[in-house]
């Protein structure tokens, strides 16, 4: 580069906020001058992109990316939704999945140029969100769900299931994409938590007058609802309301999964 260096496009990016081309513009047209290409930036509205840093970005969208035996999920957040279903947006959120399923979640750094250049162009608050991998082991079965909404996916799972089809993988992912359980079997379930909706269903039982000789059986049988909403092996299977999650797989087993949900 005639007149400053890669280092000087970077410095330059990171003082402005600017996207990498912005900024290598901007120093082409000053003749290096790093003062007067932030100054050409700023009147070129193309170096704020640091100053929306702090507002909210709630919206975006999840991409799933593969490779090999390996997914990933990765979240690119925005401000609006019209932002988040636009082709471009999209396509990077698409461009990160694929990297990080590929080299693992370091890989994204080779795609901040992206996101930058995003933030410029669309005048928003845009950042990588949430992100999770999984490498299938041997013999085990890896299928994915990525629900749409207006192009863009907002709901994303990775199942990795082991002695079952990749049918029945499926009918997991999709089980999980609207059930949204948080943990896979009940002694997941931090201690902590247990004790908490434990003393609190207590509570709303003496509340209701309940017969105190009743009172232990009321409350497991409440604890035991609270858990399905949470346990995936405990939730009635989407497909099958009479059966339960644990019950469907038979012989097969969820080794892992992975959710994540625009705006949850």
């Amino acid at each position: 580069m005639a007149g400053f260096s890669a280092k000087d496009v970077q410095a330059l990016r990171h003082a402005t906020g600017a996207g990498m081309m912005d900024a290598k513009k901007a120093l082409v047209t000053c003749d290096g001058d790093s003062a007067a290409a932030a100054k050409w930036l700023r009147e070129k509205g193309l170096g704020k992109a640091a100053e929306r840093t702090d507002r909210d970005n709630t919206q975006g969208a999840v991409a799933i990316g593969t490779s090999g035996s390996a997914a990933a999920i990765v979240e690119l957040k925005c401000e609006t939704d019209f932002v988040a279903k636009s082709d471009r947006f999209v396509a990077v959120a698409q461009r990160l999945a694929d990297a990080v399923a590929a080299g693992g979640e370091a890989a994204t750094d080779e795609h901040r140029h992206a996101v930058d250049d995003l933030k410029v162009t669309l005048k928003e608050n845009i950042a990588v969100g949430r992100m999770s991998r999984i490498e299938a082991g041997e013999g085990s079965v890896l299928d994915r769900y990525l629900h749409r909404q207006d192009g863009r996916g907002v709901n994303a799972v990775l199942v990795e299931l082991a002695g079952g089809s990749a049918e029945l993988a499926h009918d997991i992912a999709v089980h999980i994409a609207f059930a949204r359980p948080v943990f896979l079997r009940r002694e997941e379930v931090p201690a902590a938590e247990v004790a908490s909706e434990r003393s609190t269903l207590e509570q709303i039982t003496r509340a209701e007058g309940k017969p105190e000789a009743a009172m232990d059986k009321i409350v497991q049988g409440r604890l035991a609802a609270w858990y399905k909403t949470r346990v995936l092996l405990e939730q009635d299977f989407v497909r099958d309301e009479k059966q339960a999650v644990g019950a469907v797989l038979g012989d097969a087993a969820v080794v892992r999964f992975a959710q994540i949900v625009v705006g949850g």
